[in-house]
């Protein structure tokens, strides 16, 4: 009788929880369809932020392309959605929230709102950075190769792939921070190690800028190059920030 009660019990938790999911996920879902209708009506006045970094370095003439008859209509749903999908991001973080805080002890709930706002201000950052310091100078540069043999044709989908590949490769690794705290907290690294290794960081920080700004241009590399170096300083202050944490809650355990 017990052993059935219970079962019930466990029953009726696991049905509570499905029914919870449904509710914040048809919430995100209705809040995501309602941002991608504005985001399609506004699709001219964003389509015109996503293209400024290029058609500031283009000839006055020159425009983008589209190939494929249902090419242009696709790539501005594209554009809505990814548009639709940073400005509920908060809403849709939220309903994140709201299904998993039950389960989440009080140790583990104070580390929650710090990481959602630094992590959410450091892809912000990232983002910023790509579009207005490395999109710029990586398109100067291309489009430099055109002269009167060569012309550049570009097409309206390639360009929608490459602004976001970059910026969210941007964006991403200015997460460098909370990557290292997790690291951390899990043992793989600490502080002494990353400072130890800081001449070998930065070797590879400026290898990164090379490869990241095509332009030869040493003043634009470097430009690359010094958000990343303070990007890895803030990681050696931040693992040192978690060895601290770590060892106060080995002590309060103990």
């Amino acid at each position: 009788m017990d052993n059935t009660q219970a079962a019930e019990d466990q029953k009726m938790s696991l049905t509570d929880h499905l029914l919870e999911l449904r509710k914040r996920l048809t919430r995100s879902l209705i809040a995501l369809a309602a941002g991608f209708g504005v985001c399609y009506y506004f699709k001219d006045l964003i389509f015109d932020v996503m293209t400024r970094p290029l058609t500031q370095v283009l000839s006055k003439d020159s425009h983008l392309v589209y190939i494929g008859l249902t090419e242009a209509f696709f790539t501005y749903m594209k554009i809505a959605f990814f548009a639709s999908l940073i400005i509920t991001s908060p809403y849709i973080l939220y309903q994140v929230w709201k299904f998993l805080s039950p389960g989440l002890l009080p140790k583990e709930k104070q580390y929650v709102v710090p990481f959602v706002i630094s992590s959410s201000l450091l892809f912000i950052g990232g983002v910023l950075f790509g579009y207005f310091i490395v999109l710029p100078t990586a398109f100067k540069f291309f489009v430099s190769f055109n002269n009167e043999y060569l012309q550049a044709m570009l097409s309206f989908k390639d360009y929608l792939s490459l602004f976001v590949t970059f910026l969210l490769g941007f964006g991403l690794s200015f997460e460098l921070p909370i990557f290292i705290f997790f690291l951390t907290k899990l043992g793989i690294v600490n502080a002494a190690k990353l400072s130890r290794q800081r001449r070998y960081a930065i070797l590879v920080i400026f290898l990164v800028a090379a490869v990241l700004t095509p332009s030869p241009d040493a003043l634009s590399q470097i430009l690359m190059a010094i958000p990343l170096m303070i990007l890895y300083e803030i990681s050696i202050f931040v693992s040192k920030f978690a060895e601290t944490k770590k060892e106060e809650s080995q002590n309060d355990e103990g």
